[in-house]
């Protein structure tokens, strides 16, 4: 698979702001049941295995699942401190949870889930996200298994169609535009800050 033009852009915003713990986290916008909007920051996993799409874990209980389930549609707002550039990637979601049927998205999910740290990992075993508050007790659940995933676990893939990319240095500020078209090839525009 040769990478897009944007992949490189991004890999080196990345590792310029490596040292920036939060150069690892991105918010996420998608559309609510009810129309208006939704965001939360998520945690960027990587890139699924030769292709383009960017790794996100989510709680199946959640109310971004239904948001997705809703609307398979969003688009990520990721910021870098130290190279002061911006990356809008607008894409398909694609939600992998425990019934999936493609084996390689049911893989992916399985080592989705052995890659997280033990404290990520038992957040799925916690009690039930945006209901009441419970007590202390539903919040030290044993460690779950490794190798099998809590059902409620879900890998959430984001696969881009554009990237609106800004650079905030330089006069003026340099911008760029990455159209996937439907043959599946990438157009690249140059666009006004």
């Amino acid at each position: 698979m040769s990478l897009p033009p944007w992949r490189s852009y991004l890999a080196r915003a990345l590792k310029k702001n490596r040292s920036q713990t939060d150069s690892r986290y991105f918010q996420l916008a998608t559309v609510k049941p009810d129309g208006l909007p939704g965001n939360r920051t998520v945690v960027f996993r990587g890139f699924l295995e030769n292709t383009n799409k960017l790794k996100i874990i989510t709680d199946s209980r959640s109310e971004k699942f239904t948001q997705i389930n809703h609307q398979p549609w969003g688009e990520i707002c990721w910021y870098f401190t130290v190279t002061r550039e911006q990356f809008r990637i607008f894409g398909k979601l694609i939600l992998v949870n425990e019934n999936e049927a493609n084996t390689e998205l049911k893989k992916a999910r399985q080592i989705a889930w052995q890659e997280i740290s033990d404290n990520a990992r038992v957040q799925f075993a916690w009690a039930h996200p945006g209901e009441d508050r419970v007590g202390k007790e539903a919040f030290s659940p044993p460690l779950p298994d490794v190798e099998k995933p809590l059902e409620n676990f879900c890998l959430l893939l984001v696969d881009p169609q554009k990237i609106d990319h800004l650079e905030l240095r330089g006069e003026p500020q340099n911008r760029c535009l990455y159209i996937l078209d439907e043959r599946g090839h990438w157009l690249v525009k140059e666009v006004n800050p």
